[in-house]
């Protein structure tokens, strides 16, 4: 497809210049599975380019490890050779690269034995290290040719003869060729063969097969030499007896099994060579299950069955059978394959910004399961401190709340028995503004109907909101044609114009937003509105064909490209091919070879438009009909030029036919021609059989064998019908058992379960039969296994494993193919003095889990099992039509173990030099708890205390309240510790109130915030203020905590000034001033009261006051009685009051004396009290603080707030009147 057209129109984004020049980032599409190009204004992590490669060197071979790795700064190398610092730089017989961590060793004629081991390279800079895959150096002496003596081997004709080769030692496999003194190859055939070792294998020998120069030739083409063995004789002599034929026997593998490893990827040859006389033939099966055709192939002869890229599913048992006239033999080959570890998930190299959640994946997989391990910077985990934030489960490796100092490269290796990989990924944790890399203001223009892009590259961390807009459609939303790619471009597929306009990217983040747009111009589609016609042509005429097309005005001129079958046409150097003239093809003497597929392209910048014709010569069309066919129609039977008149046609026999001609030419097809007569075919024997036999059986002890049935037509005579032939692979000799049916199936009964059959069908009618078919193998069908295994066993590994062992099924008792055993675990609870093995087999198991086998395994290893509990297992077959009966149950029981972890640890600090630890016992004890191991350590050596009482579950330490430390908490049986819970602290000290205080005024209010200091207890104190201004006292707040961080002192007086302290055992820790915000509150000042008339004026009253003080005095001190009627005038009726006995209608002194005041606000209330008076004096309140140098007529004017008189006595000695001036302060109350 043709590339869109985009041109710059416009200027950067809108927002760029915000963004920093030395921050610019280019970044591939950023999900996981991206790449990262980091500039080098930037620095970056080390990431290795090229790896070391193993290698088998001899002693003339020249060795390089290679070692190449990009990052900013360059990083440094260095090498590790068998877990052992290497560093090649001090070896003077290695050369080290410049700007790599390469070293190579040139080819000496010394030992080079010494750099035999393992390497790995390390690449590191200041953000982290990355580090190689495993390299081996397998160093190897140049094999040489050791003193032989000549071989002479005399044999009788027919006799079997091995000539050995014994090649030199060597973990490089040679390459090993058998030839004459001339140096020609020995030629191979079923008789004789080649063995993997490389020996010469006669089936039998004949007298042709004397010479004196077998020669094992072995060629180690990495070491470069040829080892020329030395001749071997061999002398056939004649028989003096007759020959006599020999059934087969194993010469290579010998025996009757043989087993194989091999790992998946690899190939394996399974070798079957066999003597006898005759040449026995060889025919392979697999006898559990169907041979891949894919991957398998045989070879020398049908001697080798060759696995090309062997996978798991090809393990299983195969079988060579080995056949001549005197007998067979077999030979099972048990074949295993096992994986090296590989990648089903990688992790991936990203970018985070602080506070992201870094998540990297990795598993793998192989045969046995690999066990994945985590590193970081080259260093396991195990040996780095444990981080709260880090945490691994299933090969996933989380880091929460990242920091700057979290960017490393992170390494995941996987390792099985077999070999180990590793990957780096590196984990780059940086804080960068969001940036747009792509031009502002681009065109882009895109044919109708064609897929475009609108390109938006973006970078960022964290990674940056992309959204595109258009200005029709608005954000983007749901819609079919138009998606948002991972790297935040724009895919509209199969544009219209209606997708023409203006389309804005922004780009942003929490704190930026910055946008850039672009043009798309969509033009019309090219369309060949004349397209090329298909021609039939007579030969030698010229033929014309014609493409005419449509294209946008906005499009330049298009390339015409012409195509037959698809391959390119250009006018040949004398033009008398073809002549190419703009849109028209013109073939001016059309040949056979011209017939064909003629397609013309416009193509444009934009798209290509194409469409097709044809030339064909004039030719006639020869159909028949077949008259006995109850379906009766033409048929094409055959195409013949146009300038022959005749021709011989193929028939089928046993059929009747009749014929017509039609002529076709460049307009059409003529009218068809009077058909024939009838003629009829006479028959004839099949010429074919019918396809696709196989046995399809289902229920047990049947043969099913069924095939594709023939068309009617290849019948070729009349009785047609299926001759079925079928015998027993093994046991049944050379005879078949043969029946004819007329339609597949045939269903052979009582043949056993699951017994191999050759099986083959041929199509015979009465004239004969047809070719020798071709035979296959077939199973009949599968039973339930009979019988469960016997002598099931099991021997403790430890307390968490157990290897359980059975002996091998009777391959009768399956009744079908094996496909495992099945194992089944039953789990009964821990270990109790009191439940016996009865009860075990009577009661319910707690958990049943099961586990399969292969069908070559009699035994297998279970693992993470509970100890000290009781179990019981069995065992069943397996087949493919189901499981066969459990064995008997075995009961067993686990070993004590040692425990798992406590559950919990919690650290308790009461004091400085104290650390209390309290825990709870391990969930899952293995055994009988005996007590604990507590290990605590500082900088220095493990402090070591051992609790004995299994009870306990606190224990106290005296530590140094200047240190951290590490506790390791772990319990114990009989058997030994088991795993710790670990927990880091320090004891807790004494707090003081904080200093270092940050203050945020408002009008009102303060807010105060503090940083908590870490280990500090909390301890309460009161923020005490002071208003500036002189005229008040200090006050303080409610208590705060040292732990609260955050406290708003309220209550202050806008745009006041205040001082702020917080005393602690009397000391002033921390001091400052404030002045809130907002308007003063101003204070009435007056300036009249130090006026002289003002002055005169307060005299006088004063005086005049006096005066009238005296005057009451003296009037009350004349004493004597009054009389009834003026008592009645000012007081109370006097039948309120209580009689007095001494006289009627008279009043003593004393009576006076208490009826001469009405009963005050006293007698009810207890503002009156000296207390309450006292309190009110020394009242802080700010409602009600009198201000002592406020004007004289402020407080004057508080004469106006004395009860009304009218409720009171009027006498200036009227309590009621001192109540007055204590409660609202007035001048009077002040003078007095």
């Amino acid at each position: 497809m043709p590339a869109t057209s985009q041109q710059q129109v416009g200027s950067r984004g809108r927002c760029a210049a915000l963004l920093l020049p030395l921050l610019l980032l280019s970044v591939a599409p950023r999900p996981g599975n991206a790449t990262i190009n980091i500039p080098s204004k930037l620095k970056s992590p080390p990431v290795i380019t090229a790896q070391p490669e193993s290698v088998t060197t001899f002693s003339a071979d020249d060795i390089t490890l290679t070692c190449e790795a990009t990052g900013n700064p360059p990083p440094t190398f260095r090498w590790m050779k068998d877990d052992v610092e290497f560093d090649p730089s001090k070896d003077p017989e290695l050369s080290v690269s410049r700007d790599s961590g390469t070293f190579s060793l040139t080819a000496k004629d010394g030992p080079i034995h010494q750099y035999q081991g393992r390497y790995n390279c390390y690449a590191s800079n200041v953000l982290g290290t990355a580090l190689s895959k495993e390299a081996r150096i397998v160093t190897e002496n140049t094999p040489t040719l050791q003193k032989e003596k000549k071989v002479s081997k005399k044999v009788e004709d027919g006799e079997s003869v091995v000539l050995p080769c014994n090649p030199p030692n060597s973990t490089v496999a040679p390459v090993i060729h058998w030839m004459d003194k001339k140096l020609r190859h020995i030629q191979q055939n079923e008789r004789v063969i080649q063995g993997r070792d490389g020996n010469l294998y006669f089936s039998h020998v004949t007298v042709a097969d004397s010479r004196e120069d077998y020669t094992c030739n072995t060629q180690f083409p990495s070491a470069r030499i040829i080892v020329l063995k030395e001749p071997i004789k061999l002398t056939v002599v004649p028989s003096n007896s007759v020959v006599r034929n020999r059934r087969p026997q194993m010469m290579r593998p010998t025996g009757s099994r043989s087993s194989y490893l091999v790992l998946s990827g690899q190939n394996l040859d399974l070798e079957c060579i066999v003597q006898g006389l005759p040449s026995p033939n060889i025919q392979w099966i697999r006898k559990d299950g169907v041979m891949s055709e894919s991957r398998t192939s045989k070879d020398s002869y049908d001697r080798v069955l060759r696995f090309k890229n062997i996978s798991e599913s090809d393990s299983g048992e195969y079988q060579c059978t080995a056949t001549n006239l005197q007998g067979i033999i077999t030979h099972t080959y048990s074949v295993t394959v096992e994986a090296a570890p590989y990648w089903t998930k990688v992790p991936k190299s990203q970018l985070y910004a602080p506070g992201e959640t870094v998540k990297l994946e990795c598993m793998a997989d192989g045969i046995p399961s690999p066990g994945v391990t985590w590193s970081i910077n080259g260093n396991l985990l195990t040996y780095i401190d444990p981080d709260p934030r880090r945490r691994v489960k299933h090969g996933v490796l989380t880091l929460k709340n990242v920091e700057l100092s979290d960017t490393a490269v992170y390494q995941c290796k996987a390792v099985n028995k077999h070999s180990s990989i590793l990957i780096n990924a590196y984990v780059y944790v940086i804080e960068l503004p969001p940036q747009i890399l792509t031009e502002d203001g681009l065109m882009y223009s895109v044919a109708e109907g064609q897929m475009i892009e609108l390109a938006c590259e973006t970078f960022g961390s964290p990674l940056p909101n992309v959204t595109w807009e258009g200005e029709t459609w608005g954000a983007l939303v749901a819609n079919p044609r138009k998606s948002q790619l991972l790297d935040g471009s724009l895919q509209i597929s199969n544009a219209s114009l209606n997708d023409s306009g203006q389309y804005t990217c922004t780009v942003s983040n929490s704190k930026i937003t910055i946008t850039i747009t672009a043009e798309l111009d969509v033009l019309n589609k090219t369309v060949i509105v004349k397209p090329p016609r298909a021609l039939r042509i007579q030969r030698g005429k010229p033929a014309t064909l014609t493409c005419e097309y449509q294209l946008d005005s906005r499009q330049d001129t298009p390339q015409v490209q012409w195509r037959k079958n698809r391959q390119k046409l250009t006018e040949s150097s004398d033009s008398d091919k073809y002549i190419i003239d703009e849109s028209t093809l013109i073939i001016p003497d059309v040949k056979e070879e011209d017939e064909g597929i003629y397609t013309c392209e416009v193509i444009t910048t934009l798209d290509i438009a194409e469409a097709s014709g044809s030339i064909t010569i004039v030719e006639y069309l020869i159909e028949f009909e077949e008259t006995e066919y109850e379906r009766k129609e033409w048929e094409e039977l055959s195409r013949v030029s146009g300038n022959n008149q005749r021709t011989t046609l193929s028939l089928k026999p046993f059929l009747s036919y009749r014929f017509r001609v039609i002529a076709i030419n460049d307009i059409g097809k003529s009218d068809p021609s009077m058909y024939t007569d009838v003629f009829s075919t006479p028959a004839a024997p099949p010429d074919s059989n019918p396809e696709g036999v196989s046995s399809d059986s289902i229920d047990p002890g049947t043969l099913s064998i069924t095939w594709k049935e023939m068309d009617r037509r290849s019948f070729n005579g009349p009785g047609f019908e299926y001759k079925v032939m079928w015998r027993k692979v093994l046991g049944s000799g050379p005879s078949w058992h043969i029946k004819s049916i007329k339609s597949p199936p045939l269903i052979v009964t009582d043949v056993g379960n699951f017994s191999a059959f050759d099986i083959k069908v041929q199509a015979v009618n009465e004239m004969g039969k047809g070719p020798e078919p071709k035979s296959t193998i077939g199973y009949s069908g599968e039973d339930y296994p009979l019988e469960a295994p016997l002598n099931v066993a099991v021997s403790l590994i430890n307390s968490t494993a157990i290897k359980v062992v059975w002996a091998p099924i009777n391959r009768e008792t399956v009744r079908g193919r094996l496909q495992g055993y099945k194992i089944y675990l039953m789990h009964y609870g821990p270990e109790s003095r009191h439940l016996r093995r009865e009860r075990v087999r009577e009661g319910k198991p707690s958990n049943i889990s099961f586990e399969m086998t292969d069908s070559n395994e009699e035994k297998k290893v279970l693992e993470d099992l509970q100890p000290y509990s009781h179990y019981a297992l069995s065992v069943s077959v397996i087949n493919n039509k189901g499981e066969g009966p459990q064995s008997d149950p075995f009961t067993f029981h686990t070993p004590e173990g040692v425990p798992g972890p406590p559950s919990s640890l919690l650290l308790d600090s009461p004091s400085e030099t104290e650390m209390t630890l309290h825990w709870t016992p391990p969930t899952q004890p293995n055994g009988v708890l005996k007590g604990y191991i507590l290990q605590y350590q500082q900088d220095g050596p493990m402090q070591v205390e051992k609790i004995s009482d299994q009870a306990v579950s606190h224990f106290s330490l005296k530590l140094d309240p200047h240190s951290r430390y590490r506790f390791y908490l772990r319990g114990y049986t009989s058997q030994g510790e088991g795993l710790p819970i670990i927990r880091e602290g320090a004891t807790t000290l004494d707090g003081v109130p904080p200093s270092n205080i940050s203050l945020s005024t408002g009008e009102t209010s303060v807010n105060l915030t503090w940083v908590s200091k870490e280990r500090q207890r909390n301890v309460g104190f009161f923020i005490h203020y002071l208003k500036k201004d002189g005229k008040g006292t200090w006050k303080h707040s409610e208590r705060v905590n040292s732990s609260q961080s955050f406290y708003t002192l309220q209550g202050l007086q806008s745009g006041s000034e205040y001082r702020l302290k917080i005393d602690f055992k009397n000391k002033t820790l921390w001091e400052d001033e404030i002045q809130t915000a907002g308007a003063k509150v101003m204070e009435v000042h007056t300036g009249f009261v130090t006026e002289s008339w003002f002055i005169g004026l307060i005299s006088a009253l004063v005086l005049l006051l006096l005066v009238l003080l005296i005057l009451c005095f003296i009037k009350r001190s004349k004493g004597g009685k009054y009389s009834v009627k003026e008592k009645e005038e000012g007081q109370i009726d006097s039948e309120a009051r209580p009689m007095n006995n001494e006289g009627f209608g008279e009043y003593s002194d004393n009576e006076e004396k208490r009826t001469a005041s009405q009963p005050s606000l006293c007698e009810d209330s207890k503002l009156c009290t000296d207390d309450t008076l006292d309190d009110y004096a020394n009242s802080n309140s700010v409602q009600t603080e009198v201000i002592m140098d406020e004007s004289l007529a402020s407080q004057s004017s508080g004469v106006r707030d004395v009860p009304d008189p009218g409720t009171q006595e009027s006498s200036p000695l009227n309590p009621a009147t001192a109540i007055s001036h204590h409660g609202l302060p007035n001048s009077a109350a002040l003078l007095d």
